[in-house]
C-alpha cells in the first residue's frame, strides 16, 4: 500500500501560509500528511505554531555550520520522514545546490511579488512590498514556484495579483499578499499532489 503523500515545511518566521495548510488538513480539504516542520530559528513562531496542533517540530541550529553542513542535517531528517514534497513558508535561506539536487523539483516556494519583478537575493520581507510602493507600480500578488539553484528563477506554477492602493503601506500589502498566499498555497499541494503541476511544464496557470 503507498504511503500518504508526506510533506515537511521549512520556515523562519511566523508560518502564517502554514496555518492555512494545517487547517486545510484538519478538515480534511487537503489530504496530506505534514510530517515535520523545521526551521533555522529556535524562536520562530511556526515551530510553536506547529507544536501546538500535534505537529513534529525540529530546530536545527545554523551557528558554525557551513550552509552545506545544515543542508545535510535536514537531509537526513527529511529522507528518515520519506518526504514527497518540501513546502518553503518564509524561510531565510538559500537552500544549497546539494539540496537542491536532492530534493530537485520537490520543493515550492511563495515569493511575495510577481516573479521576475522584485525577486531575487536582495529581494525578501518587508523590502519586497517597499519597493513595490516605491515604483509606483499598480499591482503586485505573489508567485508560486519551483525552487532551483538560482534564487526565484525556477519554474513558475502559479500567480495572483492584487491592486496597489494609493493609500496602500508596506504592511497593508504584506496582508493584502499573505490573503492570496493563504488561499492558494493549499491549492498548490494539492496540484502536486494530484500530478496536475510538474516543473517541466513552466506554463502558469
Amino acid at each position: 500500500m503507498p504511503h500518504p503523500f508526506n510533506i515537511a515545511v521549512l520556515a523562519s518566521t511566523k508560518g502564517t501560509d502554514l496555518q492555512a495548510i494545517i487547517d486545510e488538513i484538519k478538515i480534511g480539504k487537503l489530504d496530506v500528511n505534514l510530517k515535520i516542520v523545521i526551521s533555522d530559528k529556535k524562536n520562530a513562531y511556526a515551530l510553536e505554531r506547529a507544536r501546538n496542533q500535534g505537529f513534529q517540530a525540529i530546530f536545527i541550529n545554523p551557528k558554525s555550520k557551513t550552509r552545506e553542513q545544515f543542508d545535510r542535517e535536514m537531509l537526513e531528517i527529511l529522507k528518515k520522514n520519506e518526504i514527497d514534497l518540501i513546502v518553503l513558508i518564509g524561510f531565510m535561506r538559500i537552500l544549497s545546490p546539494v539540496f537542491i539536487k536532492t530534493y530537485r523539483n520537490r520543493v515550492i516556494n511563495v515569493h511575495p511579488a510577481l516573479i521576475p519583478k522584485f525577486s531575487g537575493p536582495s529581494f525578501f520581507g518587508g523590502n519586497v512590498h517597499k519597493a513595490v510602493i516605491k515604483s509606483g507600480d499598480k499591482e503586485t500578488g505573489c508567485t508560486f514556484h519551483f525552487v532551483t539553484e538560482k534564487c526565484d528563477e525556477g519554474p513558475i506554477i502559479l500567480q495572483k495579483k492584487v491592486a496597489v492602493e494609493p493609500n496602500d503601506t508596506p504592511e497593508t500589502l504584506k496582508e493584502k499578499v499573505q490573503t492570496l498566499e493563504k488561499k492558494w498555497y493549499p491549492e498548490v499541494i494539492r496540484w502536486i499532489q494530484e500530478g496536475k503541476v510538474r516543473a517541466k511544464n513552466k506554463n502558469m496557470r
